[in-house]
């Protein structure tokens, strides 16, 4: 059976939260690529998920009972990345050649490339019919390992995850827990404007899902959500995570340039000093 990583800490999971947006704003700067707004927006998630409730094994990444992460929402792949580095599963040293040609880190997760890439994503989508599929395959299987799948909000616009979560239901998969980063901006505009998802959780609940809503860059209510997702139930878990466009840098964030643009010289100086930590819990 895979183990996790020894949780981290309340300090230490705030540490990671600079840390890694450091990381990610360092790659997206040498590499000259965008999607930097939603990468921030979606990285507490991802740290929360790794370090504090999923059971792995970076030294034996397709062990059977592992638990599993897809990020459905691919463009943000240099989050991962950097969480996957971080939990051990290939070397921090690697994330210097995101994007370079012969690079295992491509612009969209790649099936097992780089180690603990659960799926190749990122035509938006499909994900949570991966995980479901996942999911389902668990419980003929009679294994008790969790699946979870983070998707983006604009990507509940595509009916496949509509057809996904009625599947979900349908097989009674309560091992699989879906994350929606509601960061409310999306590719071509504010969600509200693109089309509208409200009244969202509603929907999710007439799908005959459980729905939390929590605050997606706070480590003690993801923790807490993540927590109730694994309680007995018949049914899946869907969290909406509300969450921050460029979370972490004044002038990224709820900016949909962000989505696209890549940052400067002057842009990388003042957002790296704005993501020096602050002072942590104790």
């Amino acid at each position: 059976m895979p183990s996790s990583l020894h949780p981290r800490s309340a300090k230490e999971l705030c540490n990671l939260q600079y840390s890694l947006r450091r990381d990610i704003l360092t790659m997206a700067h040498r590499s000259k690529t965008g999607h930097i707004g939603s990468a921030f927006s979606v990285i507490d998630i991802l740290i929360n998920a790794y370090f504090g409730h999923l059971k792995y094994d970076p030294k034996h990444p397709l062990a059977p009972d592992r638990d599993r992460l897809i990020l459905s929402k691919g463009h943000a792949c240099a989050a991962l990345y950097a969480v996957l580095a971080e939990a051990g599963f290939f070397p921090k040293q690697e994330l210097e050649t995101y994007l370079q040609d012969g690079s295992r880190l491509a612009g969209h997760p790649h099936l097992g490339s780089p180690p603990g890439t659960e799926a190749s994503t990122g035509s938006l989508g499909h994900g949570l019919s991966i995980g479901t599929g996942m999911a389902l395959a668990a419980k003929l299987d009679e294994r008790d390992n969790k699946t979870v799948v983070v998707i983006s909000d604009g990507e509940c616009d595509e009916g496949a995850v509509w057809e996904a979560a009625l599947t979900a239901r349908q097989w009674k998969l309560s091992s699989l827990t879906c994350i929606i980063d509601y960061n409310k901006i999306q590719a071509f505009g504010r969600t509200e404007d693109v089309v509208n998802l409200e009244p969202f959780a509603d929907k999710w609940r007439s799908f005959g899902w459980r729905v939390l809503e929590t605050d997606g860059h706070d480590c003690t209510a993801l923790l807490s959500a993540l927590k109730q997702s694994i309680e007995p139930s018949d049914q899946p878990m869907a969290i909406i995570a509300h969450t921050i466009k460029g979370k972490g840098v004044s002038f990224m964030e709820n900016t949909i340039d962000w989505h696209y643009w890549s940052p400067s010289d002057e842009h990388f100086k003042k957002a790296m000093i704005e993501l020096s930590p602050s002072p942590m819990p104790q």
